[in-house]
């Protein structure tokens, strides 16, 4: 223009891109304090990242990047639950899942690869509640987290399940089978606690994951149902392979009998 300067294009600064490991979502606003979450990862960038989305979902958050960090955190911290991926410099998550259930029931949730199923099986069996595959949304994420955690801290109203041979505390979260209290999972307890407070119910697999997962077949394989009905059955039957208390219908999925 004349008498003036002619100003130049003003330049946009280049937003920030995801980590390969995540994808985008709406994170919404931050809540009330959730409860404390222990990041394991050695992949820096993912706890960092990590981090600022769980804080802006109102969790307290501690990142450590190896198991044995993790595991003096969780004896020093003790937090609500606990985000463990596999691949692990010297030991790897499933060696720290191992150790970790030797003498913990804190909640884990796996991060885990595409393509290592085999992991992901054996981290069920190892006594992790719940798995998560890379890449992931912060909103997959989150929703997992508060899954396990709501369903760790709920006390229904009827405070004690109780059957000849097998009771369920469910304030305590304290299994009892025969004369010995028995240990389990925050996941294995509440599936548990599902079919039991419904006797002779029959529930498909899909049901289960709907009810004590919260989740569906689009998030969640229905062989977790079916590894997690195994653990239990190791840790409250006689004879897991003739089942007293949770029986397999045929065809349909399983119920409890009393």
């Amino acid at each position: 223009m004349p008498g003036g300067s002619a100003a130049g294009p003003t330049r946009r600064p280049t937003p920030p891109q995801p980590s390969p490991n995540f994808y985008p979502g709406d994170v919404p606003a931050p809540e009330t304090p959730s409860g404390k979450v222990l990041v394991v990862d050695d992949d820096e960038a993912i706890r960092v990242l990590l981090t600022r989305y769980l804080e802006m979902e109102g969790f307290s958050v501690e990142q450590v990047p190896d198991g044995e960090s993790a595991l003096a955190a969780i004896a020093a911290s003790q937090p609500d639950l606990v985000l463990l991926d596999l691949m692990l410099p010297a030991h790897d998550g499933l060696d720290i899942l191992t150790r970790l259930r030797r003498g913990s029931t804190v909640p884990v949730i796996l991060l885990t690869a595409r393509g290592s199923e085999a992991d992901r099986i054996l981290g069920l069996k190892l006594g992790a509640d719940d798995y998560v595959v890379k890449p992931f949304s912060p909103g997959e994420l989150t929703a997992r987290i508060n899954s396990v955690l709501r369903r760790t801290r709920t006390t229904p109203p009827q405070s004690v399940l109780a059957f000849e041979g097998l009771s369920l505390d469910l304030g305590t979260r304290e299994v009892t089978a025969g004369d010995q209290v028995v240990s389990t999972t925050a996941r294995e307890f509440d599936l548990l606690a599902f079919l039991a407070a419904s006797p002779r119910q029959v529930f498909s697999r899909q049901q289960l994951l709907a009810n004590v997962w919260d989740s569906s077949e689009e998030w969640q394989d229905p062989d977790t149902v079916t590894e997690h009905i195994r653990r239990i059955r190791r840790r409250i039957e006689p004879d897991p392979d003739h089942p007293r208390w949770i029986k397999t219908v045929r065809g349909v999925g399983y119920r409890f009998d009393p």
